[in-house]
């Protein structure tokens, strides 16, 4: 019997004796034991996570160690990479730049980046802002993704895109992108006149309180307390490895470091909490469905909830039951991230690992059937800036002890 069988089977014993808790107020104790059982059967070295429930952070928590090599604790302020969550942030700049007519979704790629071509030139031309977010570029998925993993730098990659020939008109089907992604940086540059970086700081991380968020490699390392990636290299044993470039090359794609402290502040503010930063109508536009995402239908553990599954602008959308759940997942070497949240129950979970486990799926489920059982929250007046500053300042805090 395997480590994680016995892990679940100890949960669903715990279960059938545990006192019935009411809906209204969640069992956060409890929450955080069957996380920490879930992980050490999996042996990740360390996690963290934070709960949002009508506009603010309700709980956090870290579990383990920042590396292998280093027995310091993990706390809700630690940081990782967020990998693909990343695309969330690079959507809601891109949104308000929509908003504000700096930019528009129908622009050309080429418009900010002339020298980009395909095989078939015609198509290139008709890619869009809208297509590189939607994931809908119509070529095959994660194009010279390899050659990222390679340590080529975006300026010898992208003239590989030349011999690219498309599977689908733009628009028409899901292929799944990262260094194409990417080229909506260029394009949120010269319609601000700020770089990429500057901007994500100025308009969300620094609104938000955001403390330990930033963009970039030499950021991520600057961090006194931040996690280490760890790798498998037995079915048991996790070792650290070194933080490398690679994907932070394609920042918006996958450039952003965060603790889960920061990711319960970005999902309480697209649940409303921060309207004065992160306007809902923006939020609207880029969690409506554009492309069908069928292929999550059959993911491992997710495809006996779903029902259907979409991608927005920089978010995924699935239903479960009819009801949306707004998510993204990232996944970068060594690290492992997770964000979603109900609109309908106004709960949002972060979830961050320093290991590449797949345990993080089942952390996420875990919590997911238990909210969403639960009946819907009826939506509060979203809090002023003020209301908001007060209410981050009483976040529940709990770090548990090193494994």
């Amino acid at each position: 019997m395997t480590r994680f069988l016995t892990a679940l089977l100890a949960l669903a014993a715990a279960s059938m004796h545990a006192p019935a808790t009411p809906a209204a107020v969640p069992d956060f104790a409890e929450m955080d034991r069957h996380f920490r059982i879930m992980l050490e059967a999996e042996r990740v070295p360390g996690a963290a996570w934070a709960v949002v429930r009508d506009g603010r952070i309700v709980h956090a928590a870290g579990h383990g160690v920042r590396s292998l090599d280093d027995q310091r604790s993990v706390t809700p302020e630690t940081v990782f990479r967020v990998a693909s969550v990343s695309k969330t942030f690079a959507a809601q700049l891109t949104g308000q730049l929509v908003a504000e007519g700096r930019l528009h979704w129908d622009d050309p790629v080429r418009r900010y980046v002339p020298q980009f071509t395909l095989a078939r030139a015609e198509h290139a031309q008709k890619l869009t802002i809208e297509h590189l977010l939607s994931q809908s570029a119509g070529i095959v998925p994660n194009a010279y993704d390899n050659l990222l993993n390679a340590g080529r730098t975006l300026e010898e990659i992208l003239p590989q895109f030349g011999n690219v020939a498309p599977v689908c008109p733009p628009g028409e089907c899901y292929t799944y992108q990262n260094v194409l992604f990417s080229l909506v940086e260029p394009a949120i540059e010269a319609s601000s006149g700020r770089s990429y970086a500057d901007l994500l700081r100025e308009r969300v991380f620094e609104p938000l309180d955001m403390r330990q968020a930033s963009v970039g490699h030499d950021e991520f390392l600057a961090s006194s307390n931040r996690a280490s990636p760890h790798v498998k290299v037995n079915r048991w044993r996790w070792v650290p490895t070194q933080v490398n470039e690679n994907y932070y090359r394609v920042a918006p794609a996958a450039g952003v470091n965060a603790s889960a402290l920061d990711l319960g502040r970005w999902l309480a503010a697209h649940m409303g909490n921060r309207p004065d930063v992160i306007r809902p109508q923006v939020v609207a536009g880029l969690t409506r469905k554009r492309v069908r995402t069928a292929r999550e239908l059959r993911r491992k553990g997710w495809r006996d909830l779903l029902s259907d599954a979409h991608y927005g602008l920089g978010w995924r959308i699935y239903s479960i039951d009819g009801q949306p759940l707004i998510t993204h997942s990232g996944w970068v070497k060594g690290f492992v991230a997770q964000v979603a949240y109900s609109p309908e129950h106004r709960t949002g979970l972060a979830l961050l690992l320093n290991a590449e486990s797949g345990a993080i799926n089942d952390l996420s489920i875990h919590f997911w059937q238990q909210a969403l059982a639960e009946p819907p929250m009826v939506a509060s007046r979203a809090a002023s800036p003020s209301e908001a500053a007060e209410s981050s300042t009483n976040e529940t805090s709990v770090v548990s002890a090193p494994n």
